[in-house]
C-alpha cells in the first residue's frame, strides 16, 4: 500500500534514504543529494509517499518516492527502498505509483535526474522507459536527466 508520509513517519523515511544511499558515498566521494534533504519539511509539504509492506511481526514502511508537481510534469525527486526490500517489487510500485499519479494530476510526463555514477539506476530506468535528454553539472554533483512520457 502506498500512501502520503505523516509526521510519525519520518524516522523510518530518514533511515531507508540513509540506509540505500551510504553505499554511493565512496562511489560519488561524498553523500548523495538526497542524504541532505530535509524530510521533516517535504512531508509537511505533502511531496512524499511511503510503500507499507508487511513484515513478519508488523506493518513497516518499506520504501517512499519524493514527487514535485511542476506546471508541466512530474519531478521524480527521490525514490529510495529499504536494502533488505530491494528485487522485492517495492521500488516497481513505487515507479508504477509515479506513473498513476502524474496521470492524475493531468500531467503527462515525469522527470528526473540521479548521478552518473550511479550507473545501475540509469539503467534500470531506462529499462522502464525512461530516456536521457541531457548530462550537467548540479549543486557540485554531475547528474544525468531523464524523461519519461506516461
Amino acid at each position: 500500500m502506498i500512501r502520503p508520509a505523516v509526521p510519525a513517519d519520518l524516522a523510518a523515511v530518514e533511515r531507508i534514504v540513509r540506509d540505500a544511499y551510504t553505499p554511493y558515498i565512496a562511489r560519488i566521494g561524498k553523500a548523495p543529494g538526497p542524504m541532505r534533504d530535509d524530510y521533516a519539511a517535504q512531508i509537511a509539504a505533502g511531496t512524499v509517499s511511503v510503500a507499507d509492506v508487511d513484515g513478519p511481526v508488523e506493518r513497516a514502511i518499506g520504501g517512499l518516492i519524493v514527487l514535485i508537481a511542476e506546471p508541466d510534469h512530474l519531478l521524480l525527486d527521490n525514490i529510495a527502498v529499504a536494502p533488505a526490500l530491494q528485487g522485492r517489487g517495492v521500488g516497481g510500485a513505487l515507479m508504477r505509483f509515479a506513473d498513476d499519479e502524474a496521470l492524475r494530476r493531468g500531467l503527462g510526463e515525469l522527470r528526473l535526474y540521479t548521478h552518473v555514477l550511479m550507473t545501475e539506476n540509469i539503467a534500470r530506468y531506462q529499462r522502464l522507459g525512461w530516456r536521457e535528454t541531457h548530462r550537467a553539472s548540479v549543486d557540485g554533483y554531475d547528474r544525468v536527466f531523464m524523461v519519461k512520457r506516461v
